[in-house]
């Protein structure tokens, strides 16, 4: 408990609080997109769902940032797979049939939502797995990182 006594800490958090609120905008615009195809009653479904499992999505993947950091041609891969992604979300158009099952509809936009969320969270990572370097001692990056993303990442889904 001696890490929330010191300035560093509080820094640090504040860091990856506001790091991660920015840039998170793109990422809740691909929660919307992905949902506006859904009747009203599945929409709020798929965004509570979608958001949840991105919150463990961005958990896990800040744990293994530091592995990111040290792969060649990331940002191209990156790049390449929001174009995929673009294009789909894109090409999707609200027309469905009446013989579409809702689950499944509703499964393709959860599916969508963490496959966007999962490309679109590496700058994210980045940098904040980079502000939680910076903060002061090297065994209170994790715990400030995840301390950091349960603080944000509620204040994300809330806007």
């Amino acid at each position: 408990m001696e890490m929330l006594q010191t300035a560093e800490f509080w820094i640090g958090l504040m860091k990856i609080v506001w790091i991660n609120i920015i840039l998170s905008g793109d990422n809740a615009v691909v929660i919307a997109l992905a949902a506006r195809s859904l009747p009203e009653n599945q929409q709020r479904q798929a965004i509570m769902f979608g958001s949840g499992a991105a919150v463990v999505l961005r958990i896990a993947l800040t744990v293994v940032a530091a592995a990111l950091l040290e792969l060649s041609y990331l940002q191209i891969i990156g790049g390449i797979l929001l174009l995929y992604i673009g294009a789909q979300l894109l090409s999707e158009d609200g027309d469905h049939e009446e013989g579409d099952v809702e689950k499944a509809s509703l499964m393709v936009a959860i599916r969508t939502i963490l496959i966007a969320d999962l490309v679109m969270s590496v700058d994210n990572v980045i940098a904040i797995a980079g502000a939680a370097q910076t903060s002061g001692n090297p065994d209170h990056h994790m715990p400030l990182v995840i301390f950091g993303l349960l603080v944000s990442i509620p204040i994300i889904v809330w806007g």
